[in-house]
């Protein structure tokens, strides 16, 4: 129910104007049932995204939704609700307390590199590391990326945890974002 007031807030926050684009996505995939649009931000397709609920709701607990709609660049590795709902019971709730949000904005920020990198871009950069590329992320982190015999691409944590890439390339105006199964953990 808090998620779900929070993500509501965000989205009467933002004006009729950047609620729906004006031009179409021109391919972009669809996330979460929800067209996406190059022409939008970050947080804007996001909230859009019935699969992201969870994250836009700790995107605006960690207090970072200014900072997401900004210019960027960036490559944000998006968790589904699945990925949040898979953590240990309570965890998510807790996170979303204000007495945690040092802890939450850590691991938002840990799916944030100040880039704009599509996923050719990834892989050439694994090839070029021979097989593991590190990434320094907004937060500190250092994930590990690799891709598989099928192309798919994989970031693992500092927990030792694989998220896969599950929807690549979704441009947004100030970046990209890959969706995960997975919410990427730093070392604590």
């Amino acid at each position: 129910m808090k998620i779900r007031m929070m993500t509501a807030a965000i989205a009467l926050s933002m004006t009729a104007g950047t609620a729906f684009a004006e031009s179409h996505s021109m391919g972009n995939p669809m996330v979460g049932g929800a067209e996406m649009f190059e022409t939008m931000n970050i947080v804007e397709n996001a909230m859009n995204s019935a699969d992201h609920t969870t994250l836009v709701a700790a995107v605006a607990a960690a207090g970072l939704v200014e900072t997401l709609q900004g210019e960027g660049p960036f490559t944000v590795f998006a968790p589904v609700n699945a990925a949040f709902d898979a953590l240990p019971e309570g965890t998510v709730e807790s996170l979303l307390l204000p007495e945690n949000k040092d802890t939450l904005v850590k691991i938002l920020t840990c799916h944030v590199v100040p880039t704009n990198a599509l996923s050719d871009a990834i892989r050439g950069m694994v090839d070029d590391d021979g097989g593991v590329h590190n990434v320094e992320t907004v937060g500190g982190c250092t994930l590990k990326v690799s891709y598989g015999a099928d192309d798919n691409i994989m970031i693992e944590d500092e927990t030792g945890g694989v998220a896969n890439v599950t929807i690549a390339d979704v441009k947004q105006s100030n970046g990209v974002i890959h969706v995960i199964d997975r919410v990427l953990l730093p070392a604590m």
